[in-house]
């Protein structure tokens, strides 16, 4: 069975920060930007792949030429996209926390619908060294996808502004991966 490396690399500091970022289009700070850049040094890669958001494409293109993948996408916070979650009634986000399928925000997305999208990303990844700067929920989905991570578990740690999370991929149907790294600024 053949395998390949896959970093998947949160974004840098947006310009907005303490929000529900989904579809909300805030630009990487300068300093965001430097820090994936700083995580990406010494990364052998054949490929870089981006979310479509500025916040993530801006940083990648930093690094170096990158695709564009909308699947990359952050989870689409609805109604509640932009807002800082003081301003979002607690019950409704305790609900969302606690089970984000029963509960999505409103007009949002609903997390099977963010793993649907990330796992056809995956499985569209070509057998290469890749590089793919994206989103917190999209990591999340991806280990989900390829390492069986139930949701407590995909959110049981930190994933900061511009860190790098490393998996050895293995090909088969579907899929499957071990966490090789993961590096936090």
């Amino acid at each position: 069975m053949t395998s390949f490396r896959l970093h998947l690399l949160r974004h840098g500091e947006p310009e907005l920060t303490g929000r529900m970022l989904g579809r909300t289009d805030s630009p990487a700070t300068a300093r965001g930007i430097a820090a994936c850049v700083g995580q990406a040094a010494g990364l052998s890669v054949t490929r870089r792949i981006a979310s479509d958001l500025s916040r993530a494409r801006a940083c990648a293109e930093a690094i170096g030429p990158a695709e564009v993948d909308p699947r990359w996408r952050e989870l689409d916070f609805g109604e509640w996209d932009g807002l800082a979650a003081s301003n979002i009634d607690p019950e409704a986000m305790r609900r969302f926390w606690d089970d984000p399928d029963a509960a999505p925000p409103p007009g949002g997305e609903r997390w099977s619908d963010l793993v649907v999208r990330v796992r056809a990303a995956i499985a569209d990844l070509p057998s290469e060294p890749t590089l793919v700067v994206t989103h917190g929920g999209a990591i999340r989905a991806a280990l989900h996808v390829l390492c069986g991570f139930d949701l407590r578990a995909c959110w049981s740690f930190a994933l900061p502004y511009a860190a790098l999370v490393t998996l050895e991929v293995w090909d088969g149907a579907p899929r499957s991966a071990q966490v090789t790294g993961l590096v936090c600024p």
